[in-house]
């Protein structure tokens, strides 16, 4: 029999639920998507390169990573990412291209009703 999932990090046990009240606050469905899909097993989060963001993002557009923004790859124009975890190499690099790097509460707080957010990976 599988064994229950039983998140125990205090933080994403936190955001977790902090963007589920934000999806029914503000009737945005993209913010409960992004809670279950924190919710899974870590082994099944989105790891999303540098190189996938700049493929299918444009300019000033806005990307959700539920999961860990990664480094690999370069961003050739400014772009607003939220993930939940960004490495640093990742985040100097939205930065030096004009962009910004925020977690996912943040992006929740700036944007309640999701719209105009693509959800990536």
């Amino acid at each position: 029999m599988a064994r229950a999932l039983e998140k125990t990090d205090p933080v994403l046990l936190r955001t977790i639920e902090d963007l589920r009240k934000a999806s029914r606050e503000h009737g945005a469905a993209i913010w409960r998507d992004l809670a279950e899909r924190l919710g899974k097993s870590r082994a099944r989060w989105s790891e999303v390169n540098l190189s996938v963001v700049a493929r299918h993002a444009r300019k000033g557009e806005t990307v959700a990573v539920p999961g860990v923004l990664l480094g690999t790859g370069t961003i050739p124009f400014a772009v607003t990412v939220a993930a939940y975890r960004a490495s640093s190499s990742a985040r100097t690099k939205v930065e030096a291209a004009g962009g910004r790097v925020l977690d996912l509460l943040e992006l929740a707080r700036e944007v309640p009703r999701g719209s105009n957010v693509r959800i990536l990976g």
